[in-house]
């Protein structure tokens, strides 16, 4: 990867702790991959100066230290990281993961199966195929710890957010929206479209690697049935 022919990113400071590297002002799955690849070319470097880097949707957050920087402003310090990075065209560091992720599509899980087969005039085992068979991405992990907003799904399935959001999502509810997938980590409030459930733990503060997902991973649902659901849910503790 290149700049050959790319529109040059706008760089915003947030404060004089950060910089947000725009690259476009909407979701676009290519440039989404061109930020992860980055964000990767960025840590590779190891520089004493940058916190932390958090790719998004269509941005880059750089976190820097204002102390070694001095306090001076953090934009042209980070402009000559990126002018660095992208002349040296930008290849991955690391193979991104291959995420399987089980989910039980029976409608007692699937909560919003029918609405979503009204909505695109696709029968319940159409719709449950075409997530299933979708080639996911993870765009960003964000709203909630562990949160993924997953791209690359079949297009078909693009329906609006719910008219009227549930205060309380179940917990490793798989749901869509537009043309993307979340999973959600926790009970918590969410205005798309429910498809399934995993008896998977998203997050674990507790683990090594606390989130199921990273940016960049590449994710696949695999479908079980309500036993196997029960099953791994108690292995898991999500009863």
């Amino acid at each position: 990867m290149t700049n050959s022919g790319q529109k040059q990113p706008k760089l915003l400071a947030l404060g004089d702790a950060a910089v947000l590297i725009e690259f476009s002002n909407q979701l676009d799955l290519r440039t989404n991959t061109r930020i992860q690849v980055l964000a990767q070319a960025i840590r590779h470097r190891r520089i004493p100066w940058i916190r932390d880097v958090v790719p998004a949707l269509s941005t880059l957050a750089v976190h820097v230290d204002p102390v070694s920087l001095g306090f001076a402003d953090p934009i042209q310090p980070v402009r000559n990281l990126l002018t660095q990075c992208l002349d040296e065209g930008l290849s991955p560091e690391r193979s991104f993961n291959q995420v399987h992720i089980p989910i039980c599509y029976e409608t007692d899980f699937g909560l919003d199966l029918d609405e979503i087969s009204q909505l695109t005039g696709l029968s319940i085992e159409q719709v449950v195929n075409r997530h299933q068979c979708s080639e996911f991405m993870v765009l960003m992990v964000g709203f909630a710890p562990g949160h993924p907003y997953l791209g690359g799904l079949a297009p078909s399935l693009s329906v609006p957010r719910r008219s009227a959001p549930r205060v309380k999502m179940p917990c490793g509810a798989v749901a869509i929206a537009n043309a993307q997938c979340v999973v959600y980590p926790f009970e918590i409030p969410g205005g798309w479209s429910v498809v399934g459930r995993t008896p998977l733990r998203v997050f674990d503060a507790n683990r090594q690697q606390p989130s199921l997902f990273e940016p960049g991973d590449q994710v696949r649902f695999d479908r079980i049935d309500r036993s196997e659901f029960y099953e791994l849910a108690r292995k898991e503790g999500t009863e």
